[in-house]
């Protein structure tokens, strides 16, 4: 195989990976101690890639393929290229998951990265194997959400006949509280973790990380 140096895989980390900046993509699957990085790393460290090709569209498997065999050739020629292999696999990894959700990729967030509640419950629950908590986490959030701005459009209703003011705060009230409701609604009928504005009308706390998340 053809030497590749700790500086390419440096540069290739740049050019095709992003920096290490902050995501404001929903979900999880961008971070370091995240469910796609722990198995990159099973995967480096037996030198097999098969764990990580699950969170791969088929499209992509190629180009992680090719990204898993350089960074194994790196990896033998000491501990800063080993880190910078690694990183370069992470990279590439993650930004193909993501593109396969359809998701923007602008780098990895640190180990330890707080998440939105909702993603920590998640993948709590499946460890703990119910899923009550999350289903009481969303439901009353989004409860919340509609009752709040229910409220409002009742309110500006009172008044929406006194000046044009008042009838466009009323409409403004309305548009937002009917735009939530379809926003909570598509969402619970699959409208997808990652869907094309997707925060636009999201239920309170539910905007910040696949997709996360998943923000997968």
């Amino acid at each position: 195989m053809k030497y590749i140096s700790a500086g390419m895989i440096m540069a290739g980390v740049l050019m095709g990976g992003g920096a290490l900046v902050p995501s404001s993509a929903l979900g999880h699957c961008d971070t370091m101690d995240g469910p796609v990085v722990r198995s990159a790393k099973v995967a480096l460290e037996a030198k097999d890639i098969t764990p990580v090709l699950k969170w791969v569209h088929e499209g992509g498997e190629a180009e992680v393929r090719s990204a898993f065999a350089k960074a194994l050739a790196v990896r033998t020629q000491g501990s800063d290229a080993r880190e910078l292999a690694d990183q370069f696999f992470f990279e590439t990894l993650v930004r193909v998951h993501r593109a396969g959700e359809g998701a923007p990729y602008t780098g990895l967030k640190p180990a330890g990265t707080r998440l939105e509640p909702g993603i920590e419950e998640a993948d709590r629950a499946i460890e703990l194997g119910s899923v009550d908590k999350v289903i009481g986490l969303v439901t009353d959030d989004a409860a919340a959400g509609i009752r709040r701005r229910f409220a409002a459009v009742r309110e500006a209703a009172k008044h929406a006949e006194h000046n044009v003011g008042a009838g466009r705060q009323f409409v403004a009230a309305y548009v937002d509280y009917v735009h939530y409701v379809e926003g909570v609604l598509r969402a619970a009928q699959g409208g997808g973790h990652h869907a094309e504005g997707a925060d636009t009308a999201a239920p309170d706390g539910a905007h910040g990380e696949c997709a996360s998340q998943h923000k997968h």
